[in-house]
C-alpha cells in the first residue's frame, strides 16, 4: 500500500492505496464520485475525464499514486454554490446530451478546451473535443453548447 493526499474538488483528502490502482477507480470507490464514468478503460472513450492540476486527463489512464500531491477536479466539483459551471449549463440549454454517458467527459474536456482556447471555432472545438467519443449525439448539439458557453465567457 502507497499513502497519498490529494485535493479532489476543493477537499484534502488522504488514503492508502495500491499502486496499481486507477484514478477512476479511487474517484468512485473510495470517495463515492461517480459522475465520473469507466467508458473504455483504455483511454479511448474519454468518458473519465477529469482535471488534473488544471488539465483534462483519462483518469482510467493514471494511477491513484501519480496523483499524490494533486489537485483533481470532477464533474461533481464544477457547480459552484449550487450554480452550474457554465458549460454544465450550456449543456443542458442546447441539449447537448442523449442518454448522458459521455457527459461528465465532454463537459471536463469542453473546459479544459475553453480554458486554453476561450474562442474556439466550429473546427477547433471538434479537434479539441476528439478524444471523447459520443455514441448517442451526433455530436452537433455538443459543438453548439461548447459555442455557446465560449459566448458566455465560459472560462473556470
Amino acid at each position: 500500500m502507497t499513502r497519498i493526499s490529494l485535493t479532489v474538488d476543493g477537499a484534502r483528502v488522504s488514503d492508502d492505496v495500491e499502486p496499481r490502482m486507477l484514478l477512476v477507480q479511487y474517484l468512485r470507490e473510495r470517495l463515492g464520485k461517480t459522475g465520473t464514468v469507466i467508458g473504455c478503460d483504455t483511454s479511448n472513450c474519454g468518458a473519465c475525464t477529469v482535471h488534473l492540476n488544471g488539465s483534462s486527463v483519462k483518469s482510467c489512464n493514471v494511477l491513484a499514486v501519480q496523483a499524490d500531491g494533486g489537485e483533481v477536479t470532477t464533474i461533481e466539483g464544477l457547480a459552484q454554490d449550487g450554480q452550474l459551471h457554465p458549460v454544465q449549463e450550456a449543456f443542458r440549454e442546447c441539449h447537448g446530451l442523449q442518454c448522458g454517458y459521455c457527459t461528465p467527459g465532454m463537459i471536463m474536456q469542453s473546459v479544459d478546451l475553453l480554458n486554453t482556447n476561450p474562442n474556439p471555432s466550429e473546427q477547433e472545438i471538434r479537434v479539441g473535443l476528439e478524444g471523447n467519443l459520443c455514441r448517442c449525439t451526433g455530436y452537433h448539439n455538443i459543438v453548439k453548447a461548447v459555442q455557446h458557453a465560449a459566448g458566455q465567457g465560459a472560462t473556470s
